[in-house]
């Protein structure tokens, strides 16, 4: 007896993972298959906003959850939430992987959004006063960014393993350079507060997304590793929605607008 019962039980479990695993993959009547998203606002919603009539063609529906200011974001795509999120690097994704204990994965990278320092108060990178105070970025790889730019611009020298290791904080500068003041602070905090330094360093997302102007007085290259990536979990990754999503995403149309649209304050990967 309790013999057929645990084999009616795992039947029953069987089935039901069989029905859970139809349904993720199911399309609607009209063959539409909606992707439930989690994705900042600027510049990926706007991004996804623009790619969606490509997209509809491919048969995709791309639904937003919410923003990536939800904290939860990477969680929620794990427990299956959301199907994919678009907000982040890779480096930032292999750190709450190793964290959480997570098998998300990036399945391409769409653009990328250099960190920059910017002045309110400067035009031009040598104009920045002796002692100038420069606000950084206090969350892991941005802070690295951060350090790494202003080590590149002849203020600060790193030291040589912190170069290459990804997570340098002000404790890894051996020599200031120039006399400056480095003040570390959350990163969603720097623009409210951008009139107490001289200088601050932040992602263009976060520059754009505020609609404030200010001046760039220098910005990571180009080439820099920091794309802004599709992510999913590691049994999605070759979905065909999520394919489909990527390979509009890299079009050659969405990439000339991501470049003709933020012109240089955004990158896009091709």
């Amino acid at each position: 007896m309790k013999k057929a019962i645990a084999l009616i039980i795992g039947i029953a479990a069987v089935l039901a993972l069989a029905s859970c695993a139809k349904k993720e993959a199911s399309a609607s009547k009209d063959g539409i298959v909606t992707l439930k998203g989690i994705i900042d606002l600027v510049p990926h919603q706007e991004i996804i906003d623009y790619a969606a009539p490509a997209l509809l063609k491919e048969g995709i529906k791309v639904v937003t959850l919410q923003d990536a200011s939800d904290e939860l974001g990477n969680e929620k795509t794990f427990n299956g939430e959301a199907d994919f999120n678009y907000f982040q690097h890779k480096p930032y994704l292999d750190s709450v992987n190793k964290q959480n204990g997570w098998d998300l994965v990036s399945v391409a990278a769409i653009h990328v959004e250099p960190i920059s320092l910017y002045s309110d108060k400067y035009t031009k990178l040598e104009d920045a006063p002796a002692n100038a105070v420069i606000a950084l970025p206090n969350d892991g790889t941005n802070e690295y960014r951060g350090l790494k730019l202003l080590n590149d611009k002849g203020f600060i020298r790193l030291n040589e393993h912190s170069l290459s290791a990804l997570d340098a904080n002000t404790g890894d500068i051996v020599e200031y350079l120039k006399p400056v003041k480095l003040v570390e602070i959350n990163a969603y905090q720097i623009i409210p507060t951008r009139a107490d330094y001289d200088l601050f360093v932040n992602n263009t997302n976060k520059i754009l997304e505020s609609g404030i102007k200010t001046n760039i007085l220098a910005q990571e290259a180009a080439d820099s590793p920091y794309g802004n990536i599709i992510v999913t979990k590691a049994s999605r990754a070759n979905d065909p929605a999520i394919q489909k999503l990527v390979k509009v995403l890299l079009s050659d149309d969405v990439q000339n607008w991501i470049k003709n649209k933020y012109n240089g304050a955004v990158i896009p990967v091709k």
